[in-house]
């Protein structure tokens, strides 16, 4: 969008999202040219990456947390975790459609092509330094997917104004960290459109830190590059010899 002047989006907001992949992390001892090889081969007789596929490589990006300690406590202990809403989020697999997955790991982990203004969208390559709406970008302390380090990167690969959080948590913990949960802590600081690079370490030791959760600073961002609220689209749309339903999200939600 940017590319082609299409000035439609107000703002951006990254998740504990690489945009830069020379240091990616304890995936990078997954993944080469023979695994990625490997798995396009696998995904090109079916169509897609099996769920069970992609649960188990993040099992064993965290495998302490995701995979032993629940082995000895169920197997080895007969103690079953009681279930709780991230686990549950978390057992929701999903498959990853074939060429989706082979884009995200041959292009932009192993050749980088999106960081190097190779990553081609309708036959012609984008460039993050065309980006300049402000970015709101969260990195996480103990991220075993996405590192903090290497999601702030960002800095130095667009001159848009970027307010960065690095937040306690994980992966997924750091980013579903609503209001009132216990133990959360985070920093933030703004870097100013074409402001001057800080090396992450320096931002680390300088940001202001706060207790809670970070969302409240989100709300607040976005309430100030935003206009006024609207109403959302019910559920569905209604066409002959349909019902509409109800508004989002739906009852089943609510059912016990």
């Amino acid at each position: 969008m940017a590319r082609d002047n299409d000035t439609r989006l107000a703002s951006m907001t990254l998740l504990a999202a690489q945009t830069e992949f020379s240091e990616p992390g304890e995936l990078a001892l997954f993944i080469d040219e023979s695994q990625v090889s490997l798995l396009e081969a696998q995904m090109d007789t079916r169509g897609y990456l099996r769920a069970d596929q992609m649960a188990g490589a993040f099992q064993m990006l965290n495998s302490y947390d995701l995979l032993w300690s629940r082995m000895v406590n169920e197997y080895l202990l007969g103690e079953r975790r009681p279930m709780f809403d991230l686990m549950a989020w978390n057992a929701d697999a999903t498959r990853m459609p074939a060429k989706m997955h082979s884009q995200y790991l041959r292009r932009l982990f192993l050749d980088d092509d999106l960081s190097k203004g190779r990553y081609p969208v309708k036959g012609r390559p984008v460039a993050l330094g065309n980006l300049t709406l402000p970015m709101f970008c969260v990195g996480t302390q103990t991220d075993h997917v996405a590192p903090w380090r290497s999601v702030y990167k960002l800095h130095y690969l667009v001159p848009a104004e970027i307010t960065f959080v690095l937040t306690r948590g994980g992966h997924n913990a750091g980013i579903v960290s609503e209001p009132g949960r216990p133990r959360r802590n985070y920093q933030i600081a703004t870097r100013e459109a074409r402001g001057g690079y800080i090396a992450p370490e320096e931002w680390a030791n300088t940001a202001p830190a706060h207790e809670g959760s970070w969302w409240p600073e989100w709300l607040a961002w976005f309430k100030a590059r935003s206009g006024e609220m609207i109403k959302p689209p019910a559920m569905g749309a209604p066409r002959k010899g349909y019902k509409l339903l109800g508004d989002a999200p739906g009852q089943y939600v609510k059912e016990k």
